[in-house]
Parts: structure tokens; C-alpha cells; sequence
């Protein structure tokens, strides 16, 4: 008996002296076509296999993200949709060259409305539309590559009257899923994601100079973002990309 509680009061002093794991939040700047993807199935199994740690999403278009990052944004993991606001992050040394991973791909689609009547059937005679939305070229990456697209396709110039600038692209699909405008230009991965939409057309690979890369990287050295880091490009992980309609990127 005394051998017992002897070996009992052991136990009881240990997980006394045992430290309790410190809580950890680390914020995720991802680009808004990430959203469902984390929020439905990869954050909660981050957060699964570490208790003590929050994941915090920030989601909006990868410009504006880089530039919430520029102006004090304490975040610890960014995801972009596309190389170029990494690229400025790295040259601007809030990322080191050698913490980014090109991990995913995407593809760029024409969608309008369900059912809709829209005489538009291909990028090339998009100009038909009454009302076209697009993301801001100037901080939407999605944006950067329709206008990039429209630009080879010689009907840039011819839109101009007809456009709506989003801020990120899921403003974009709202907009035409609403009716607000009559087609836009989003990721595949948006446009599946959606049962009021459908896809007219995919863009064209020969149209973009480089392909719909997305890059993720750490902004520090802290162990714990590391592991959620190393989660995202796990294998798990990029099975639940691959649902939500992303590739993984595979360098030529």
C-alpha cells in the first residue's frame, strides 16, 4: 500500500512540475482563393496536431497582403497567388530567397452566371458582355493575368468601358454570381467552388507569360511556424489542395 501511494504521490509531482506547452498564434497571410481550402480542412488539422497552437487567416489579394506586410502586418506565414508580391517581399528582405516554396498552380477561367444568356462564349469576344469584372491588376494577381491575357488577345483596349476592378478575386465571383456583372475572369479553384457559376472557357496557357504559380513562405525562424510550414507542404496538405481544384507545382 505504501508502495502505491509512494509511486501515486511520483505521478502527482511530476504533472505538477511538468510545464504546460505555451499557446502559440501564428497569422497566416493567404491569398482569398486559399480561404475555403484552410479554413474548412487544413487549419483545423493543424490546430488538431498542435493544441496549443491558433492559426489566425488573413485573406485578401496578394497585393494587398504584401502591402499590409510592408505597413506592419505581424505575419508569420505568407501565401501568395502569384511570384510577383513574394519576389518584392524577398527583394525587400521581410523573406528570405531561400524560405519560399513554389507549391501550388492554378488556372485562370472565363465564368458568368448559371443560366445566363451572356453572348460571350471565349476570352477573344469577351468585349460582348455589358459589364465584365476583373480583379485590380494593380494588387490583384488574377487581375495581373487577365489583363495580361486580354493584352495577347488584342481586346484590352476594347473593354475599357465595360470593366469593374475588384479588390481580390472573390469579390469578383460574388459580383457574378450575383448578376452585377454579366462574366469575369477568376481562378478554376474559385469558380468550382461555386454552384452559381459556370465556366465558359480556360485560359490559355500560351496567353501568360509564366504559369499561376503560388509561393509560400516564412517571414521568421520560429520553430512552431516552421512545423505549420512544413504541415502546408505536406502531403496531407496538398491532397486537400488538390480537392479544392489547385495543382502542385512542378518545376520544368
Amino acid at each position: 500500500m505504501k508502495k502505491i501511494l509512494l509511486s501515486l504521490c511520483m505521478f502527482l509531482s511530476l504533472c505538477a512540475c511538468s510545464p504546460k506547452q505555451e499557446e502559440v498564434t501564428i497569422t497566416l497571410a493567404a491569398a482569398a482563393s486559399l480561404e475555403n481550402a484552410f479554413e474548412e480542412e487544413i487549419i483545423p488539422a493543424i490546430e488538431e496536431l498542435y493544441p496549443n497552437v491558433t492559426i489566425e487567416g488573413v485573406y485578401d489579394s496578394s497585393g494587398k497582403l504584401q502591402m499590409q506586410i510592408e505597413s506592419g502586418l505581424n505575419a508569420d506565414i505568407f501565401f501568395s497567388a502569384a511570384t510577383k508580391q513574394m519576389n518584392t517581399l524577398v527583394d525587400e528582405d521581410y523573406i528570405q530567397k531561400d524560405h519560399v516554396v513554389n507549391l501550388l498552380e492554378n488556372k485562370l477561367v472565363l465564368i458568368k452566371g448559371k443560366g445566363s444568356q451572356c453572348d460571350v462564349t471565349e476570352l477573344s469576344n469577351i468585349q460582348n458582355a455589358d459589364m465584365i469584372a476583373l480583379g485590380d491588376s494593380e494588387i490583384v494577381p488574377a487581375g495581373q493575368y487577365a489583363k495580361e491575357a486580354l493584352t495577347n488577345l488584342n481586346v484590352w483596349d476594347a473593354i475599357q468601358n465595360k470593366v469593374s476592378f475588384a479588390s481580390n478575386v472573390t469579390e469578383v465571383l460574388s459580383w457574378v454570381e450575383s448578376g452585377s456583372a454579366q462574366v469575369g475572369i477568376v481562378y478554376k479553384t474559385d469558380a468550382i467552388s461555386s454552384d452559381k457559376i459556370e465556366i465558359i472557357e480556360e485560359c490559355d496557357s500560351s496567353l501568360l507569360q509564366s504559369p499561376v504559380i503560388y509561393p509560400v513562405a516564412s517571414l521568421n525562424d520560429d520553430e512552431m511556424t516552421q512545423k505549420v510550414l512544413d504541415y502546408i507542404c505536406s502531403q496531407d496538405a496538398l491532397d486537400v489542395f488538390r480537392k479544392y481544384g489547385f495543382n502542385v507545382y512542378e518545376e520544368n
